[in-house]
This record gives C-alpha cells, sequence and structure tokens, in this order.
C-alpha cells in the first residue's frame, strides 16, 4: 500500500479510511505541523524527506510545484468531495491502477452528479 502525507486542509475522514483500506498516511497534524501556516513549498518538501506521495485538495499550487521539480513520491490531487468514504475509494482504486507513483501525478476528482 501507499506511503502518504496528507496537508492540513485535507479531511480526517478520507484519511481514516485510507488507512482502514491499509495505506500508511501521516496527516499534518500526526506530523505536528497543523496551524503553524506552513507554505506549501516546505509541506512538499516534508512530503519528499518523508518518502510520502502528498494527498491535496489545494492543485493549483501543488501542480505548480510538481512542474517546477517532478522528482518526488508522488502527488495524488483531489476535488473537495463530502462523501468521504467514496473519496477514499476513489483514491485507493486509483493508487492501484497506477502503479509506481514517483513523479507522477494522479488526479483523483468527484463524480458528476
Amino acid at each position: 500500500m501507499a506511503r502518504l502525507y496528507t496537508n492540513e486542509n485535507f479531511p480526517l475522514p478520507v484519511v481514516q479510511e485510507l488507512r482502514r483500506l491499509g495505506h500508511d498516511v501521516l496527516t499534518t497534524a500526526d506530523a505536528g505541523r497543523s496551524g503553524q501556516s506552513i507554505p506549501d513549498g516546505e509541506v512538499f518538501a516534508f512530503a519528499i524527506e518523508d518518502g510520502r506521495a502528498l494527498v491535496t485538495l489545494n492543485r493549483r499550487d501543488f501542480f505548480r510545484l510538481h512542474v517546477a521539480d517532478p522528482s518526488h513520491p508522488g502527488l495524488i490531487l483531489c476535488t473537495y468531495d463530502r462523501d468521504f468514504i467514496g473519496q477514499a475509494r476513489r483514491i485507493h482504486t486509483a493508487l492501484e491502477a497506477e502503479g509506481p507513483l514517483a513523479g507522477r501525478v494522479v488526479r483523483v476528482n468527484r463524480p458528476v452528479s
């Protein structure tokens, strides 16, 4: 299963379901880095240093960081979805389908109603 890091605004219920599905997920709070207004570049650097793919709702800013330096363990860009369990399952399915994530961007969007 994947080693993941979620930034501060990522929904905890999604994290909990990803863990239940077998993923090793570290949150900003778990890392003692919440409530500090850490810049996106430092968030991404922390994930990279810890060998974790970053999971975020902040698609635009982190995609720019990927373009500037694609040497990272992976980037999972998500849209916000109140169906937290469904979102976690879509992330899980995407991770299973993608294979190695190094240097790659995976997009996980909520389904169109």
